[in-house]
């Protein structure tokens, strides 16, 4: 069995919420929580119960074994892809139409 690292879990929150772009502020008070122990828990001064594990990875589009233990059944590329899609359902209907044709430009320039 693994250990459970909370200073490694902290990590892998506060990076998968700033790939989000999701402040402290608003990712405490999307999973009902006060932003200190939102902090505390990325500084790995704390745990958390399972009720906001899972508020965590639903949010941020994580497995718990990823959350956890750092390990995840996919591949970079699918966690690559999942960011951007977690990134785009926070987006405006006009803010994904010019994600997309942004991306459209940039794969026709690349090829």
């Amino acid at each position: 069995m693994s250990d459970y690292d909370k200073k490694a879990v902290g990590e892998r929150i506060r990076t998968r919420r700033k790939a989000l772009n999701i402040s402290q502020e608003e990712f405490a008070e999307r999973i009902g929580r006060v932003p200190k122990f939102c902090a505390d828990i990325e500084r790995g001064q704390t745990g958390m119960s399972i009720e906001t594990m899972l508020s965590i990875c639903s949010l941020l589009k994580m497995s718990p074994n990823h959350l956890l233990l750092g390990t995840s059944d996919q591949t970079k590329p699918h966690d690559e892809t999942e960011l951007i899609i977690a990134a785009l359902e926070q987006c405006t209907e006009k803010q994904r139409k010019d994600a997309y044709a942004l991306l459209k430009l940039f794969l026709t320039a690349i090829q």
